[in-house]
């Protein structure tokens, strides 16, 4: 009888770590939820893009969540029929990015613009967004 060393247990390679996501491809399918227009479709685009515990900030709101958030784009859609933002510039580092934008409304004509700082969080998805605009009649 011959006997034949056991193999040693091979091991396995390493798991690469999931890369976080692409900040401004983040930006992007966050900022595609402002303009879908069903609660289903704007969910759909938070998943990929937003944490579930996100805070979203603004001179008139503040929405934790995504349904909070997805409650407040609603009402937007209801005041700005067709509204939607389009990203002007972009810039990032050390998981957090500014984004300037312009407001269109269905029209594709701009009516407002503004400033919005990002913070993303080790997955690569958005943790908290604050945007910044002139309020019409605010001092």
């Amino acid at each position: 009888m011959t006997t034949r060393p056991i193999d040693p247990p091979r091991a396995h390679p390493p798991t690469p770590p999931i890369a976080p996501l692409d900040p401004s491809a983040t930006w992007e399918r966050y900022a595609a939820a402002w303009r879908a227009t069903t609660r289903a479709d704007k969910l759909a685009a938070l998943a990929t893009s937003v944490a579930p515990t996100c805070t979203y900030c603004d001179p008139l709101a503040v929405a934790k969540g995504h349904d909070a958030l997805v409650d407040y784009m609603l009402g937007f859609h209801q005041q700005v029929p067709g509204g939607h933002f389009e990203t002007v510039t972009f810039v990032t580092h050390h998981q957090r990015s500014v984004a300037t934008w312009t407001m269109r409304d269905a029209a594709r004509q701009v009516i407002g613009d503004g400033i919005s700082y990002g913070e993303y969080g080790d997955d690569g998805k958005l943790v908290a967004m604050t945007g910044f605009f002139a309020v019409p009649g605010a001092p």
